[in-house]
């Protein structure tokens, strides 16, 4: 059967199963790494941040919604490192697994830490941040889900947010699959890496929810990037 790229699927990504052996799901954060390096994932992330126009002077808390193995979290971080910011950043994710792997994965960096929770209890455990962030994450939302997640960043992220994630097209749905299929050794990426696409978004989709949110003193940008990302930032008035 043709895949359809008129609306987005709602079928389940392996991932999102809760019991998933530990050794598969290592095997499959270690690979999203490696191709959120090759394919420039993690610099989609740094351009959103850059939109922010963070002061060198001043730490800021970013935090980090669906960390998954930390690999954005270090990229901010090193990226940070390099240009002089500051940052306190946290990674934030339902998954025990993920958390165990994200804190070996980052353990060299103090800066970072990771907490095991619904990113919705985060203000009853007393955090606050200035910025958060989501990178291929939102895809593995409904429109519904995916509504609250912007409402609540909207609410309390002090600067703004940003988002990162999967533009729904075909040469993007048969770029993965055949890239996946020639070099990954997880069946979790496998499978999932298709039907990430699938999941992702066109321009009207994002924004028939941004529309929906009370957005009247924020500046919202929402730009296509390489390879087939959607970046989109929200950043409050100060």
């Amino acid at each position: 059967m043709n895949p359809d790229f008129s609306a987005r699927s709602s079928k389940k990504e392996l991932l999102d199963e809760p019991h998933i052996p530990k050794q598969d799901l290592f095997r499959n954060l270690f690979e999203l790494n490696v191709i959120n390096r090759i394919l420039g994932g993690h610099a989609v992330t740094l351009k959103g941040l850059q939109k922010l126009q963070l002061n060198k002077h001043q730490t800021y808390r970013i935090l980090d919604i669906g960390c998954g193995g930390g690999d954005t979290l270090k990229a901010v971080a090193n990226w940070g490192r390099k240009n002089g910011h500051r940052f306190l950043l946290t990674g934030v994710d339902l998954k025990p697994d993920c958390i165990e792997y994200a804190t070996e994965f980052c353990k060299n960096y103090p800066e970072i830490n990771f907490i095991l929770a619904d990113y919705r209890a985060l203000p009853e455990l007393q955090q606050e941040f200035d910025v958060v962030i989501t990178s291929l994450f939102c895809h593995h939302l409904s429109n519904e889900e995916l509504f609250g997640l912007f409402s609540w960043c909207n609410s309390q992220a002090k600067i703004g947010f940003v988002m990162n994630d999967l533009h729904r097209h075909p040469l993007a749905y048969y770029s993965i699959a055949m890239l996946t299929k020639l070099f990954s050794k997880s069946y979790l990426v496998k499978n999932d890496a298709k039907l990430s696409v699938l999941r992702g978004f066109k321009h009207g989709d994002l924004l028939s929810i941004l529309n929906h949110l009370p957005t009247h003193s924020s500046l919202i940008t929402l730009n296509w990037v390489w390879a087939f990302r959607w970046l989109l930032v929200l950043k409050h008035h100060t």
